[in-house]
């Protein structure tokens, strides 16, 4: 019997890796213009971080984490999202001590786990970028990551995407609107689901967050969050708003979104994807302020700010705006070697190829010359070498340009001494260039 993948992961092939490549390449610029530094956890960690950082109302611990008890009978997890044991590492590393700058400023990317349904861009094994921020609550820290997602999304190439922002307050908001959200769904008592009946007086705000039509239909009256923030909330707000508007960044607030984690305060956001192929309006990446979480796991108090994107739901967006993901992998020269005598000439022309600092490739199933010149061609390749017999015995190659179909002869010693001279010579398109020259003068 034939084993196969689990449900719900993917195997990633070399066809599909370059874009994850590029993504991640991509990314890692970025992240490095912000000033973030790269940060690695566990894939899997203690079963209680998750309960007490995300929350055990909440749906990733209470219904689709994979948990399971080791060989000395600890209680343990794979990791479903990446926060949590960002902020563990920060507080067993102590990385909010004096040595280390403030804000502190880390990203990761790697596998997280949840046991649901999969579906398109959804599953048991996938794949998050994540960024975290610790040590400040000035509200610029909240505008900067927004925006660095945003950059990110634009560098891509995407255009069919928002900025959708809520406020959720600090703790004496929250109880304050906790109560009033209470009053109000109360009465609704028997007509929410069974799974919002359980939420409704263990963590309330998860009830607007529901997914149940009935349960969306009666929070739509539902109070405002933002019409219970006390001052300080209201402040912190209506900076982030401002700052927004001075970087000519757009958005939109909707004062019923919460995030599906418990330990989020103050600014939420979501931003969301109405790419034409997607055909219903999908989250790509989201986050928010968490200024309790570090006190939460052990440490100090100490304010945070961060987000999440799944790389396979980024994916999709790019095949949903048709953006073409650029090869990398490019081939600068291909070795054609003509005959059993040229194997050894070909092998050194490919090693020397790539010791001066280019992509090479090479037949090796002493194919006739038109099996691999197509090769070449579908390699993309900027230029062909070709060895035969006469070359061999004369000691030098066909080079050929493939974008105008140029040929000359180049002798194996030049190669040898400089390779990267002789393809910059050859490969330089001089009618372009005295054209351009003629006509500045």
């Amino acid at each position: 019997m034939q084993i196969q993948r689990p449900k719900g992961t993917a195997d990633l092939l070399p066809s599909n890796s370059l874009k994850w490549q590029y993504i991640e390449e991509t990314a890692k610029v970025i992240l490095g213009d912000y000033q973030f530094s790269e940060i690695r956890t566990p894939i899997f960690e203690s079963y209680d971080l998750f309960s007490r950082g995300v929350g055990e109302t909440s749906d990733i611990v209470s219904k689709e984490m994979y948990d399971f008890h080791d060989k000395g009978k600890r209680h343990m997890s794979l990791r479903p999202e990446g926060t949590a044991s960002v902020v563990r590492a920060y507080v067993e590393n102590k990385l909010f001590g004096p040595e280390y700058a403030k804000p502190y400023k880390v990203y990761y990317m790697g596998p997280m786990f949840r046991y649901e349904r999969p579906q398109g861009g959804r599953m048991r094994q996938f794949h998050q970028l994540g960024v975290e921020v610790f040590g400040s609550m000035n509200p610029a820290i909240d505008v900067e990551t927004m925006s660095l997602a945003m950059d990110l999304f634009n560098e891509l190439g995407l255009k069919h995407f928002s900025l959708i922002i809520n406020s959720l307050g600090d703790k004496e908001s929250r109880k304050a609107y906790r109560e009033a959200l209470i009053a109000y769904l109360e009465p609704h008592f028997d007509q929410l689901s069974e799974e919002s009946q359980i939420r409704l007086h263990k963590n309330p705000l998860r009830v607007l967050d529901s997914k149940n039509k009935n349960d969306q239909e009666i929070v739509k009256d539902a109070p405002s969050i933002l019409d219970y923030l006390n001052e300080e909330s209201k402040n912190h707000f209506e900076a982030v708003k401002k700052m927004l508007d001075v970087l000519a960044i757009p958005y939109q607030i909707d004062s019923n979104m919460v995030r599906g984690l418990d330990y989020y305060n103050h600014t939420i956001f979501e931003i969301m994807s109405d790419a034409p192929g997607f055909g219903a309006i999908t989250t790509i990446c989201a986050g928010g302020r968490y200024d309790g979480l570090v006190e939460e796991i052990g440490g100090p108090t100490t304010p945070g700010f961060g987000f999440a994107l799944g790389l396979e739901r980024l994916i999709l967006t790019l095949e949903a705006e048709e953006i073409e993901i650029p090869n990398a992998h490019e081939v600068d020269v291909y070795v054609v070697g003509l005959g059993e005598s040229t194997s050894i000439e070909t092998l050194k022309l490919v090693q020397t190829i790539r010791q001066a600092g280019f992509s090479a490739d090479r037949d090796y199933f002493d194919r006739k010359a038109k099996a691999q010149f197509k090769t070449a061609s579908k390699l993309n390749a900027k230029v062909v070498l070709t060895i035969g017999e006469d070359e061999l015995s004369n000691g030098e190659v066909n080079f050929k340009v493939m974008k105008n179909n140029t040929e000359s002869s180049v002798k194996l010693k030049e190669i040898y001494k400089d390779f990267e001279k002789v393809f910059n010579v050859k490969t330089t398109d001089m009618t372009a260039f005295n054209d351009f020259f003629n006509k500045e003068k």
